[in-house]
């Protein structure tokens, strides 16, 4: 009896809580200016639980979040701008799928191409250091007699 009122309640509070998220989003109402903006703004964004996918892409519970958010600062009035800001204060420059070029980012805009750079100055080297072995070895002196031996077989 009791596990079964115990399931009862869980089942009412879980049903509740259901109930509570659907009452408290309601889907804003957009003019088409507004939808074009928000179309243009979801695919610079990265969805915070995919982080492959862009917030217009995911389907991720927390996505549609972060995508009702957007939209009812795109409702307000916000430009890009401010709210792409908003999003990166609250949410650090990973939100962006093209984070800004600045002192805490400069490592991750210029290492690939400082990797690539150092990988082909340590293949050049080698090559080099290869030639060099090359034609500093001095050529083996023939053995006469072993050459006329080989020869003659």
């Amino acid at each position: 009896m009791s596990r079964l009122l115990l399931a009862a309640l869980l089942a009412g509070v879980l049903l509740g809580a259901q109930a509570q998220v659907t009452v408290a989003r309601p889907d804003i109402p957009l003019s088409t200016e507004q939808e074009a903006r928000l179309a243009e703004l979801l695919p610079d964004l990265r969805c915070l639980v995919c982080q492959n996918e862009s917030l217009a892409e995911s389907r991720a519970p927390l996505a549609l979040d972060l995508k009702y958010e957007v939209r009812g600062l795109v409702a307000s009035g916000r430009s890009a701008p401010e709210i792409k800001q908003y999003l990166v204060d609250r949410y650090g420059d990973f939100v962006l799928f093209r984070p800004p070029f600045d002192a805490r980012t400069w490592l991750l805009w210029l290492g690939p191409f400082a990797l690539v750079l150092l990988a082909l100055g340590v293949l050049l080297r080698q090559i080099r250091g290869s030639r060099r072995a090359v034609a500093a070895a001095p050529p083996k002196p023939v053995d006469d007699a072993a050459l006329k031996k080989l020869l003659d077989e």
